[in-house]
Parts: structure tokens; C-alpha cells; sequence
């Protein structure tokens, strides 16, 4: 493999494989917030904050973490700014205090901060004022959840700079399956070992905790109650879990993948169920571990961090890569998954972080498990059924265009269905 590609490919997991506290959309907004009252330099007396259409559908609906059962945009806003830490970046809140927490329910009840939906073409994008006195302090975010790219105080610009991508040195376009396989076989696991036994420890432990204790729906703690418990329902169930708990404020990290706390354990967990089922020792699991975050990456970066179709379809298809290697399955096997997983559940929309996506990881762990049976039995959808083209770069570029493009308007009319009153 070229020295550049295998330089690429370690920088995409250092870059996508990050610890994260609760679900990343409000947990950006804390980070802004957090960051806007430092600047400001005390606590504002009023906080208004514009988000494009994805992050309020992202943000509205989930439990914000250290704040017990906080929900919504104006919840994550306040407590950042109350008792967030930036530096701290996607761990922003982990160090609130409960008197915090007390100033952060009495200034909600005053309704000091006012959410506006911006009028603009980004999915991932924020842009919030603070007010205190005659100090005013607009700090804006987009495309990536740390990725402030103006700060100004008083109308003086104290921070300027492009969005990530497009200063990034990192090439993405290094990412095909070959190229991934070849680096996942060949790459010396010490290089990136102490990355994936971080995603190991950490999406495990909250996984656990979801099975343990009473998290939304409990979809993972429902599969295992009434599903069996062979190692297909388990590898689901344990996906499942860890979204239950994470939906629901539970106070454990994640290690997330393309931006995304349920992609990250959608990629992982099912991968590690199946190598404790397989008996492959702790270097397979790492590798098969590469494998499936970096075939998620590989369609995500595309697709965009925010849209209309649910993330947890293309982790999926990183995690049934990732099973189809623990079997020893080849480049061919492993990309017929990929096809196979595609093709059955790539409709699923995102309609927002909610406790309804670990029902939706579920779904879609299922299809990988089913896509990874069939390609071992060397059968795979074929050119012509639906979106399948006829290689899987085709495919891929396929889905792209459903989820980038196609899906622009639904993501409107999912916003409208989720923000009327009527």
C-alpha cells in the first residue's frame, strides 16, 4: 500500500473516531454556547440561537446529558453556557455541577433563550448571539460539530477561518474497498490499536448500562427478552442498547463514527458480538473493527454529517463488512454485504435523534447480518434489482445521490411534520 494512502486512512480514524457525551447535535450546541460565554467573558442575559433545519431535528427531541431529563435545543443552549467547558470539545458538559443545573432550569424558566430556525443551505449549521449588557458575542459554527469558523465581539471579528473540508489535508477520496481491506490487513495494529479499544471500552460499557437499566423503549433489552438469544439477536440487541441509553442522557462517552454517537455503536458493537461468538482473537477484532468504521466513513463523508436518510444504514453496512471478515470472507464477499444491505434498507429516514433510532439500528443490523449471510453463500442482489448497479461503486455512488440529492425535499417535509403543533 502507498505511504500516502496508509497515512490517509490513519488520519480519517484519528479524525472520525472521537469520544463524544450524548447525542453530537446538542452536545454542538453546548459547545457553542460554551464558547460564546467565554468570549463574552461572564454569564449572558440573553441567548439566541439560529440552527439549520437538521439540527433542530437532531437536537429536539433527546435528553441532554448532566442535566437529568433536559430535553431541546434551548436546554443544551443554557447548560452550555452555564456549565460547559470548550476545551473539553464533544465532552463539553461532563463536568456540569447539580447548582449549575439549578441555574440552568431557573434561567429556562425565564426564557432568556430564543431558538430561530436560519435560512440556510448547510445542514450542520449554527450561528448564536449572547447578550450581556452592551456586550454582544456571535459565535458561528458549520459542517462539523467543533468547526467554529467566526467569532466576533462587539462587531469585531476576533476569529476567522474556512470550514474543516476545506482546508483539510486529509484525502477521502483514498477510500475505496480494496483500499480499505488492503489497509485493514496490513496496517501494524499498534498504529491505531489504542483508537479502537477506546471505541471498544467505551460504546461496550454504554451498551451495557442500556441492557442494565430502563433507557426510552428499551428496544435492546426488548430483543433479547422476546427475540432468543443467538448471536444475530444479540449483535442487534447490543447496538440497540447503547442507543437506548444514549438518546436518554445516559452520562456515558461514545466513540462515534462519522460524527455520529449510533453510527459508532452501530459500526462496533455488532462487530465485537460476533468475534466473542467467532472465539477470533483481539487482533481480528481490530482489524475487522478498521474495516467496518472506515466502509462507514467511506459512504458518510459523501452523503453529508446531516440528511434525510438515516446514518445507522451505512454503519451497517460497515458492521456486516466487518462480520463477513470475522468469517473470513473476501474483498468480493465483502463488498456483495455492502450491496446486499443497501439494497434492502437504504429508505429508512432520519427523523431526528430520538429513542426511535435504536429501533432504527436494529433494522438495520438486521439487514447487515442478513446482507453478510447471503454473500457467504456467494449470493448477491444483482445489477437491475432497484438501485443496484453493477459494481458497488456504482451502487454507493447511487445511494449518495438518493440520500445527498433526492432526499433534500423529504428532509423539509420531515422538519414540517416534526415542528407542527396541529
Amino acid at each position: 500500500m502507498e505511504q500516502r494512502i496508509r497515512r490517509n486512512m490513519i488520519c480519517v480514524l484519528k479524525g472520525e473516531l472521537v469520544k463524544a457525551l450524548g447525542c453530537t447535535e446538542p452536545i454542538a450546541i453546548a459547545y457553542v454556547s460554551a464558547k460564546a460565554r467565554e468570549i463574552l467573558g461572564k454569564m449572558p442575559e440573553k441567548i439566541v440561537i439560529g440552527c439549520s433545519g437538521n439540527i433542530i431535528k437532531n437536537a429536539k427531541s433527546v435528553v441532554v446529558p448532566m442535566t437529568g431529563s433536559l430535553k431541546g435545543i434551548e436546554a443544551a443552549a443554557v447548560t452550555g453556557a452555564v456549565g460547559g467547558h470548550s476545551n473539553k470539545e464533544l465532552e463539553v458538559l461532563t463536568d456540569v455541577t447539580e447548582q449549575e443545573l439549578e441555574t440552568v432550569r431557573k434561567l429556562l424558566d425565564e426564557k432568556m433563550c430564543t431558538v430561530k430556525c436560519l435560512d440556510t443551505t448547510e445542514k450542520l449549521h449554527i450561528i448564536e448571539t449572547v447578550y450581556a449588557g452592551e456586550d454582544v458575542v456571535q459565535v458561528e459554527l458549520i459542517r462539523n460539530h467543533l468547526g467554529i469558523i467566526k467569532i466576533t465581539k462587539n462587531g469585531k471579528v476576533l476569529f476567522e477561518d474556512k470550514p474543516q473540508e476545506e482546508k483539510d489535508e486529509i484525502d477521502y477520496t483514498c477510500l475505496n474497498v480494496k483500499n480499505i481491506l488492503d489497509f485493514a490487513n496490513t496496517i501494524s495494529v499498534e498504529e491505531v490499536q489504542g483508537l479502537i479499544e477506546e471505541q471498544i471500552r467505551c460504546n461496550t460499557e454504554i451498551s451495557q448500562k442500556g441492557l442494565n437499566e430502563k433507557y426510552g423503549a428499551n428496544i435492546g433489552k426488548m430483543l433479547l427478552a422476546h427475540y432468543g438469544d443467538d448471536v444475530k439477536v444479540r449483535a442487534k440487541a447490543k447496538a440497540a442498547a447503547g442507543s437506548d441509553a444514549r438518546m436518554s442522557g445516559c452520562e456515558l462517552p461514545v466513540v462515534v463514527n462519522s460524527g455520529s454517537g449510533n453510527q459508532g455503536m452501530t459500526v462496533s458493537l455488532p462487530v465485537i458480538e460476533y468475534a466473542e461468538y467467532l472465539k477470533a482473537d483481539h487482533e481480528k477484532l481490530i482489524r475487522a473493527l478498521i474495516l467496518s468504521n472506515l466502509i462507514a466513513i467511506y459512504q458518510k463523508y459523501r452523503i453529508g454529517r446531516l440528511s434525510a436518510y438515516c446514518g445507522a444504514v451505512s454503519a451497517a453496512a460497515g458492521a456486516g463488512a466487518g462480520i463477513t471478515y470475522l468469517y473470513g470472507g473476501d474483498e468480493k464477499q465483502i463488498s456483495d454485504t455492502i450491496v446486499n444491505t443497501l439494497a434492502n434498507v437504504s429508505g429508512i429516514i432520519c427523523d431526528g435523534a430520538s429513542a426511535s433510532c435504536a429501533a432504527k439500528i436494529a433494522s438495520s443490523v438486521d439487514a447487515a447480518i442478513m446482507g453478510s449471510i447471503l454473500a457467504r453463500e456467494k449470493t448477491v442482489f444483482e445489477t437491475g434489482d432497484g438501485i443496484v448497479k453493477d459494481n458497488l461503486q456504482k451502487t454507493i455512488d447511487g445511494v449518495v445521490e438518493l440520500a445527498r440529492d433526492g432526499m433534500k425535499e423529504t428532509d423539509e417535509v420531515i422538519l414540517h411534520i416534526m415542528v407542527d403543533e396541529r
